[in-house]
């Protein structure tokens, strides 16, 4: 469940579609005449067939990509698009199939969100916010009960706040889960937090002074979880579907973590980089909050009209106006409260990411106008498709922002090159392996495919698929010595091993 921009390096098809048309609450800002389903069918047809890569190379004939071609290529069984056009889905279709030789992906097919149950769930801590049973400021072990987080002698006396958990900001550690197997036992919740077997991370603990970093934290949303849990007496699933899911209208979603036997059949079998199948299917995570809601992009593009006219002060379902807006406050690293805010100071936009062990997914809305898009795959590295087809969208539907970057590449002696081969660590157990092949340099992240990079000076290198850069850096001796990953804003370096 890792954060697709934040972590991603970091990700001939017979295609067969089911869509839907669904409607906008009647508060939902229109300003032009629904379109019609030819012209909804023409919009389809250039999404489809208009993909193009976070970067482009300079002269480049060939820059746009057919779906069913990248589907192919990236080998990606599944997809499923749901757009958001003047306050309204304006179609929502699947593309692939849902298990390779099975049924195709409808609008329907349920995924696993990853990340993108962050910003659902927040929507619940907030709604207790407003209640007065949970404090955004207060020290969260004023609230937990069940368990409580150790003190560290590295926050200098300063309380970790729910602020801090939904902002990245509460210095806590463990990134992301990996969920677990079928087979595998499953922990407790308070295991998790402890690190106990048989979870499969470590402790939960704080790592930096609360408030003094952005740093992205599932071990904070998973703290979240258990605030909630510890001042409702509700499980978690329930919870979120009578706060959240059932007032906004998301009828296809779950937090519960396995997924329920009757709900299996809707849902779309996960595969990795390769095109393989995860074996034992979809992973269970008891970090609901952070990564367990099963869902369709319909139902996220309705969180996200919800957001959108909750903030217009139309339809609070769940939020006001005013916690509406303090959610969607862009603070330290461009994150909101369980957001990440992106685009300009007057036309901006929220998103979020997805990583589940064979699943990746997108969505972008923007606060005004209700234009917006969910993208949901059943593979792993579906994040580079996903955000081709953003980038198609955003085209389309003429978006301010997410069109590519044109670069020029330059030639590399091949004999420098072989200074950057090696391994090199960008969080625990998460490298970049950088290899040479055929005279060009290509890197491959832990768990994902291999990318093709290319120089734009001696010591950066870039990727088309991912707006990011690559610099290697030489220690005192001249050696290759660690890489700076630039992306997003954010700056990581990583040793070589």
């Amino acid at each position: 469940m890792l954060s697709l921009k934040n972590l991603a390096f970091l990700a001939v098809f017979s295609v067969t579609a089911s869509s839907i048309s669904a409607q906008a609450p009647s508060t939902a800002p229109v300003s032009n005449p629904p379109a019609t389903p030819s012209e909804i069918q023409e919009h389809i047809q250039h999404v489809t067939s208009g993909l193009m890569p976070a970067i482009v190379l300079r002269d480049d004939p060939h820059q746009a990509h057919k779906l069913s071609e990248q589907m192919a290529a990236m080998h990606v069984t599944g997809v499923s698009i749901a757009v958001i056009h003047q306050g309204a889905i304006e179609w929502a279709q699947g593309f692939g199939s849902a298990t390779q030789g099975g049924p195709p992906v409808t609008a329907d097919t349920l995924f696993q969100a990853g990340s993108i149950s962050k910003p659902v769930a927040t929507m619940a801590a907030l709604r207790l916010v407003e209640q007065g049973r949970l404090s955004l400021d207060a020290d969260v072990n004023t609230i937990l009960k069940s368990w409580k987080l150790p003190a560290a002698a590295v926050a200098q006396g300063k309380p970790v706040t729910l602020r801090e958990l939904l902002t990245h900001t509460g210095g806590t550690t463990v990134h992301g889960f990996p969920g677990y197997a079928a087979d595998a036992p499953v922990p407790t919740l308070v295991q998790v937090l402890d690190g106990e077997k048989p979870a499969n991370t470590p402790a939960i603990r704080i790592e930096a002074m609360p408030g003094s970093k952005w740093n992205y934290s599932g071990g904070g949303f998973t703290i979240m979880q258990e605030m909630v849990i510890d001042v409702t007496n509700e499980p978690f699933p329930k919870l979120l579907q009578d706060t959240v899911l059932t007032p906004i209208g998301m009828t296809h979603s779950t937090y519960q973590q396995p997924l329920p036997a009757d709900r299996k059949v809707l849902a779309a079998t996960p595969y990795d980089h390769e095109g393989k199948p995860i074996p034992g299917g979809a992973h269970t995570y008891p970090e609901m909050a952070a990564a367990g809601l099963w869902t369709t992009p319909s139902d996220i593009a309705r969180y996200a009209i919800e957001v959108e006219t909750s903030l217009e002060g139309k339809s609070n379902h769940v939020l006001s106006q005013a916690m509406t807006r303090q959610m969607l406050t862009a603070g330290m690293g461009n994150w909101g409260l369980g957001l990440e805010i992106g685009g300009s100071a007057s036309n901006p936009y929220f998103s979020h990411g997805g990583v589940n062990e064979g699943f990746e997914s997108i969505f972008l809305a923007y606060e005004r106008g209700g234009e917006g898009a969910v993208v949901m795959t059943n593979a792993q590295g579906g994040s580079a498709i996903a955000e081709e087809i953003m980038r198609s969208i955003a085209a389309e539907y003429n978006w301010p922002d997410d069109h590519p970057t044109v670069k020029t590449a330059i030639s590399v002696d091949p004999k420098m090159l072989a200074d950057y081969v090696g391994s090199f660590e960008l969080a625990p157990n998460f490298n970049l392996d950088i290899t040479v092949d055929d005279g060009h340099l290509f890197g491959q992240a832990t768990g994902q495919g291999k990318l093709r990079l290319y120089a734009e000076s001696s010591t950066k290198f870039f990727p088309l698929e991912i707006d990011a850069t690559i610099e290697f850096v030489r220690d005192d001796q001249g050696k290759v010595s660690k890489m700076i990953l630039h992306q997003g804003g954010h700056d990581v370096s990583a040793p070589k091993k």
